[in-house]
Parts: C-alpha cells; sequence; structure tokens
C-alpha cells in the first residue's frame, strides 16, 4: 500500500499518513497486509556533499513515512490480524558512504520493523525484508551479479514473493528476510541483521 507507485510525501506526515490509510481501507474494504516500500534519495554523493533537503528526503520517506503510515493502519491492522512488511535494504547493515542518508534511512526502518513487532504483537505480525541488487541499471547487470553468491542480481518477483512468504508465515515476526542472493555474506566487513 505504502510503495513506490504512491506519494512518498503524503505518507511522510501523520495526517497524510491516515488519509492514505483511510483511503486504501475504504477501495480495499479493508485492511489485512501493508507493505512500506517508499524510499527516496537513492542517489549517491560525497558526504560533503549531502545537503539537508537529501537527508530530510530520504529519512522522512524511509522513517518517518513506515512510521505513520503503520501507525495509522495499525487498528485496521489488529482487527484483521494482519501482517506489515517493511521494505528495508542491504544497505541498513552496509556502511555506503556514497549513501549515508539512505543507509542511515533504512537502518531507522529496520529498527522501526522490530520496535512495531513488540509494540503490536500478538494480533499484528511485522517483518522486514533486505533485498539486495535487484532490477539495477543495464550497465550494473554484471558487476552487480559478481557482488552475490548466486551470480546474478534479483527481480522485483524474488522480492514479491518474500513478501508473500511473511504473509503467511504465521510464526514470524520481529526479523528481516535477507534477499539479496548472498551479497552481504561476500564481504568480511559486513554485520548481518
Amino acid at each position: 500500500m505504502n510503495g513506490g507507485a504512491s506519494s512518498p510525501r503524503r505518507g511522510a506526515t501523520a495526517d497524510g499518513a491516515r488519509v492514505l490509510v483511510q483511503n486504501a481501507a475504504e477501495r480495499l474494504g479493508g485492511l489485512d497486509l501493508l507493505v512500506n516500500a517508499a524510499s527516496e534519495g537513492f542517489v549517491p554523493r560525497s558526504l560533503e556533499d549531502v545537503d539537508e533537503a537529501a537527508w530530510d528526503a530520504a529519512l522522512g520517506a524511509t522513517a518517518k513515512g513506515s512510521f505513520f503510515v503503520t501507525q495509522a493502519a495499525a487498528p485496521l491492522l489488529r482487527g484483521s490480524r494482519g501482517v506489515v512488511v517493511m521494505i528495508e535494504d542491504v544497505a541498513a547493515y552496509q556502511p555506503w558512504p556514497s549513501f549515508a542518508p539512505h543507509c542511515a534511512a533504512k537502518a531507522a526502518q529496520a529498527m522501526l520493523t522490530r520496535v512495531f513487532a513488540r509494540a503490536l504483537a500478538p494480533e499484528v505480525r511485522v517483518c522486514g525484508i533486505a533485498p539486495g541488487p535487484v532490477a539495477v541499471e543495464p550497465e550494473q547487470v554484471e558487476r552487480r551479479a559478481a557482488e552475490t553468491l548466486l551470480r546474478r542480481i534479483g527481480s522485483p518477483e524474488d522480492v514479491a514473493d518474500a513478501v508473500i512468504f511473511l504473509a503467511t508465515a504465521d510464526f514470524v515476526t520481529g526479523t528481516t528476510l535477507v534477499v539479496d542472493g548472498g551479497a552481504l555474506l561476500t564481504s568480511t566487513k559486513t554485520t548481518l541483521p
């Protein structure tokens, strides 16, 4: 519901999140699954070139948006014994200096996965998915595939399959499923979730 196709700015305010959730629930006849996939600011910048606008955009869409949309959806999800899936990113677990605001925002979102799992249990399960290289630019495919153990990039369907799994895995909550083809394991400097 809260994803790239919807306006991440609308969900990044408490009022906007309430309207977004209300409209979705009316259109869908209720709510039993919330996927927080909004993100903004995945633009390489040196630390010196990061300005407040870039920082606010990344944290606003990703962390603030995920918080307020989940907060607004919580009563409906409690009633349906629903599920929240946060689309995190392996960037939450890897320090990428050229993407500092994105890494920080995704790390905050990963923590929200755990915070909401505790706060909304036992009625609502909350899980995360941390995709690795998925649907990259054509000129990056070979390089990014070589960074994974499976020697290929992922597809949007790989992430969708993980959402479907978590939506039906009734004894899974408060954890993150890494969907990266083993990319996190290719570096000894990485902290795993």
